[in-house]
């Protein structure tokens, strides 16, 4: 399932407001506005009114207990609580009908200020969605690996590169399925050998601009695969090391039973094995950084630009 793609740029308690509403985002901006703010305030006002009658309602009691008519006084704190439940119903209406209105309008007032600098699903066509999928699910890998979290790889660009990476691929790839959009609207309903040929070298700039974006989602792909293989490797090697902690014991044992002789080999290979490991973390560790590196890019390129 798709998801709202947010400019890393924009603060985070408003990325997270966006990622959680992206269908009342699309009716932001089909031109959906909220109840006007006078309505909520009117519903406010109301509550002075539960002051007054809080206030009537015990003095009413402390006249009825003065005259010595505790049942009228009884019958007094009942009307009271009655006529308090309905005045509350209408002020809060069941679901929170308040703060609803209150969200409604604090994500349309954020959807205008940060127009541009989100995208929803429906900027995305069927060939696009797939690409940001793969995208973000190389993202998270990376984001969410135990070698990125114990600082192993380069955590600090990881936080600011990789999301900033993410937001260039989803707004090159929607500008990609808004031209291929035009282009088709353009020849629906056929066209003249003039139009075929003059629209021809577009088509070609189409599939460059896309090859491009392919090769940045196939880049991060490829970071996230060395990371997934240097988590397999961390793994791995903790296992073995637990095991290496735990041959005194069994070296004690084998000596106890007289079955060392025939043990030896194989606890020698088990140290090999923990060595040979600890290279292959180390190697996985290395390709992950080459692979991130990678993803910048020769020096002085920058992002496609689509015409």
């Amino acid at each position: 399932m798709q998801r709202v793609i947010v400019d890393p740029e924009v603060p985070a308690e408003v990325a997270e407001l966006f990622r959680r509403n992206a269908r009342l985002l699309s009716r932001v901006r089909a031109g959906w506005q909220p109840a006007p703010v006078s309505a909520r305030e009117e519903r406010r006002a109301r509550a002075p009114k539960v002051r007054i009658v809080v206030l009537s309602g015990v003095l009413l009691g402390l006249l009825a207990v003065n005259i010595g008519r505790l049942p009228f006084f009884l019958i007094g704190i009942l009307a009271f609580v009655a006529l308090i439940g309905t005045l509350a119903s209408r002020q809060f209406p069941e679901g929170g009908e308040e703060d609803d209105d209150a969200d409604d309008h604090e994500i349309s007032r954020h959807a205008h200020w940060y127009e541009g600098r989100y995208l929803l699903p429906e900027d995305f066509d069927d060939a696009a969605g797939p690409l940001l999928e793969r995208a973000g699910q190389a993202v998270d890998t990376v984001m969410r690996s135990r070698v990125n979290a114990l600082g192993m790889l380069d955590d600090v660009r990881n936080s600011v590169m990789l999301p900033a990476e993410e937001w260039q691929i989803a707004r090159l790839l929607a500008k990609l399925s808004a031209l291929r959009g035009e282009h088709r609207d353009l020849l629906y309903g056929g066209s003249t050998p003039e139009v075929t040929a003059a629209m021809a070298p577009l088509e070609r700039a189409l599939a460059a601009s896309e090859a491009a974006v392919v090769a940045r989602v196939e880049a991060l792909e490829r970071y996230a695969r060395h990371v997934t293989e240097a988590e397999r490797a961390l793994r791995a090697h903790e296992q073995i090391e637990l095991l290496r902690e735990r041959l005194p014991r069994y070296e004690e044992l084998l000596a106890e039973t007289g079955a060392d002789s025939a043990a030896v080999p194989e606890i020698d290979r088990l140290a090999g094995d923990a060595g040979r490991l600890e290279r292959a973390l180390r190697d996985s560790l290395r390709s992950a950084h080459e692979a991130f590196r990678h993803l910048d890019g020769p020096p002085g390129d920058g992002p496609p630009v689509l015409g």
